[in-house]
């Protein structure tokens, strides 16, 4: 790995867009994950006998 003190301004702009394209992913994989677990605890709520 380099190191972020020696490098230049074109490693660094590249550096700082793979983490926000990684931090975008993150994010979007957890909304992901909510949607689903709603998705399915309401199909759940529906379908109990009262």
């Amino acid at each position: 790995m380099s190191d972020p003190a020696r490098e230049t301004e074109v490693e660094a702009r590249a550096r700082r867009g793979r983490n926000i394209a990684l931090a975008l992913g993150l994010v979007l994989f957890v909304i992901l994950i909510f949607v689903v677990t709603m998705v399915r605890l309401g199909a759940n709520v529906t379908k109990q006998p009262f």
